[in-house]
């Protein structure tokens, strides 16, 4: 299996190991450090090696940082994680505290009143990130030193790096070669007056050379940083154990390998402009550089707008992956009132049906499958400790996805487990219609997602509900499940543009009862004027093509738009999956497609 259910941290760790970073402290003469859940990449993913924030707190999330100063330590999380950091950190020791709602700055100022000085890692932060932070410190006496890394001094079994070895990505999956984006990506930095970019985070490495890693789970990237000159020529610092000989003959001539400990020295030595991001790149790099410049990684934008063979194998990968979802949900559907099925069973019956496509390379993310109250977590992650038994009568949400060659897949289904609630299968249809109306909106070219946002609130808003989360992300191509730029939320981003995938996802959650969310990737169409209409509009073409459980649809709540649009799409996922899977799960689609 590819997902692992093993309890790998324990709060009760936690106090005698802040106690061990303590008197480090106290010998650097420091009054705290941050430790950040992050590599030197930034990636969503860390190697083992890098999980320095679970193994000093036991908290396992994907996104969060921790303060620690000699008398508190502050474990900051966004609202995806205000239940799961309660359960695995040691409150005792250990504070946890949600951002937005409390920046660190305010809480190191209110920490340390007389001021002091505050230690960090200049490989883990960026140089956006440590800016904005010393702005904010500056009146108030508290100074920010770099550092080694503290937790590395005290991690006495720290796991090594990872090893996993490079393999070229086919064109008929790329849809374009290297060299060509590189050429493109190097002219552009040339308009500029720029000689170099820098590149250290992995996906753009991987995309660009369109070559594929193993180094950490869900995403099939390698760690490395990279050189990118305005000529095209391109210069990768990676473990050399990672490349083998086919790997070199991909690469080309234009493409020279170095030993990773030599990238610091070679930034050095660039002397002419050179390129760095300043919201994705280390502070040690651009310390480094004799003459940064400040620009985004160019591989960023470029990556998330997906070519025609591209978006045409994620359309190939979404069936596949649909028609064992659907044997999956047949399955489900029979087994999940008996009583006897726990949450991890249910992950690993999952995940056998996509790997009977014979294609599954690895699951995208670990599966989140919440019963009844787990499913109120947004991001929940079902372990020995946490596994619990599906009961009738509750929903069961899982969020799962799928890495293919092809294409990268995400999606979530809320199921109901025999009869449900009103009021839950209220919140469902709630959801559903923001759901529906973000997959049917249309925009001016120029918009970005927080334009969009509010059409998949609105519905729970006015019955007093909300979520906590983006509605979407962006997703790549064979590449992480969570992609920058593009996203359907809040924050500003930059606009939506012709090829980005993005996930669909409202949602609605009630502590101790039940979680809801569903979800679909869409795929943006080029601006086109609609009918009647006098400007170009862009679109969304849905991407999945799965049942949404109708037991949980109270259909009076549905407009008779919202009604057509869901009869529609069931007709279209019964026309495309119908022929792929057995007879059995035929027979259930047929039902589970029906028109309500």
């Amino acid at each position: 299996m590819f997902q692992n259910f093993t309890v790998t941290t324990s709060p009760d760790a936690g106090p005698a190991r802040l106690a061990k970073l303590r008197e480090t402290l106290r010998e650097e003469q420091v009054d705290g450090f941050l430790i950040p859940r992050a590599d030197a990449h930034f990636g969503e993913n860390v190697a083992p090696s890098s999980e320095r924030l679970a193994w000093l707190t036991g908290f396992t999330g994907s996104a969060g940082y921790c303060a620690a100063l000699l008398d508190t330590a502050g474990v900051f999380i966004d609202g995806r994680y205000t239940l799961q950091v309660r359960s695995q950190i040691d409150l005792d020791s250990f504070t946890p505290l949600s951002v937005p709602a409390v920046e660190l700055s305010d809480w190191l100022i209110e920490a340390l009143p007389q001021g002091g000085t505050i230690a960090y890692d200049p490989w883990l932060h960026s140089f956006d990130e440590i800016e904005k932070l010393e702005t904010a410190l500056v009146d108030h006496n508290i100074t920010l030193r770099k550092t080694d890394n503290l937790i590395d001094r005290i991690w006495t079994d720290r796991p090594e790096p990872p090893k996993g070895k490079i393999h070229p990505h086919a064109m008929e999956f790329a849809g374009e070669a290297s060299e060509s984006k590189r050429q493109k990506i190097g002219a552009e930095l040339a308009k500029k007056d720029l000689t170099a970019a820098v590149l250290t985070l992995p996906d753009s490495i991987a995309w660009v050379l369109n070559i594929r890693g193993a180094d950490i789970s869900n995403t099939p990237v390698a760690l490395c940083f990279a050189i990118l000159h305005a000529n095209g020529n391109f210069d990768l610092f990676v473990d050399l154990d990672k490349c083998d000989g086919a790997l070199r003959a991909h690469l080309g001539a234009d493409v020279t390998l170095h030993p990773e400990a030599d990238f610091p020295e070679n930034l050095t030595a660039l002397t002419g402009k050179t390129a760095v991001d300043r919201d994705t790149a280390p502070i040690a790099i651009s310390d480094l550089l004799q003459t940064p410049v400040w620009e985004a990684d160019p591989c960023i934008l470029p990556k998330a707008c997906k070519n025609p063979t591209e978006i045409a194998g994620t359309r190939t990968a979404h069936i596949r992956d649909a028609a064992a979802m659907a044997e999956f949900l047949c399955w489900l559907e029979s087994a999940a009132p008996s009583g006897t099925l726990t949450e991890i069973d249910v992950v690993q019956k999952l995940e056998t049906f996509r790997r009977n496509t014979n294609a599954l390379k690895d699951i995208s993310f670990e599966t989140i499958c919440g019963s009844g109250p787990n499913g109120a977590i947004v991001h929940y992650r079902v372990d020995e400790n946490s596994n619990r038994m599906i009961q009738t009568g509750e929903t069961l949400l899982v969020d799962s996805g799928g890495q293919y060659e092809d294409g990268t897949t995400d999606i979530t289904r809320t199921i109901a487990v025999g009869e449900v609630p009103i009021e839950t299968k209220r919140a469902n249809t709630l959801v559903l219609k923001g759901m529906i109306a973000i997959t049917r909106s249309r925009w001016p070219v120029g918009l970005s997602g927080r334009d969009l946002d509010g059409f998949a609130r609105i519905a729970l808003w006015q019955a007093g509900m909300d979520y906590d989360h983006g509605t979407g992300h962006g997703v790549g191509a064979y590449l992480s499940v969570h992609e920058d730029p593009q996203s359907i939320s809040g924050r500003p981003t930059p606009p939506l543009e012709t090829g980005m995938i993005v996930s669909n996802e409202p949602g609605h959650y009630k502590e101790g009862v039940y979680g809801i969310r569903i979800e679909n990737l869409l795929v943006i169409t080029p601006p086109t004027i609609p009918e009647g209409g006098d400007r170009k509009m862009h679109g969304f073409e849905t991407l999945t093509f799965v049942p949404i459980d109708r037991h949980l649809i109270l259909a009076q709540m549905l407009t008779a738009d919202e009604r057509n649009w869901l009869n529609a799409y069931h007709a279209e996922v019964f026309e495309k999956i119908n022929a792929l899977v057995t007879p059995d799960t035929r027979a259930w689609l047929e039902s589970a497609c029906a028109p309500i």
